[in-house]
């Protein structure tokens, strides 16, 4: 295939990319966003207190602040 009609199947492809508008279902969107920030709410790291901080083998306590 030419570089031509190559470059002319690509045109056509952003062309149609870029002027398509699907229709959008607003209130699936909606119950999507609703049941994500309902789920952040109940996240729990489960791993936070599986490992001691760095600092605590050092014995400098974790609230304690950090000099460069």
């Amino acid at each position: 295939m030419g570089r031509g009609r190559q470059k002319a199947k690509h045109t056509k492809v952003a062309r149609e990319l870029k002027y398509f508008t699907p229709d959008t279902n607003l209130s699936a969107l909606e119950r999507e966003l609703a049941a994500k920030a309902a789920a952040e709410d109940e996240y729990v790291d489960k791993w936070a207190d599986d490992e001691d901080d760095e600092d605590d083998a050092y014995g400098v306590p974790s609230e304690a602040p950090r000099t460069a």
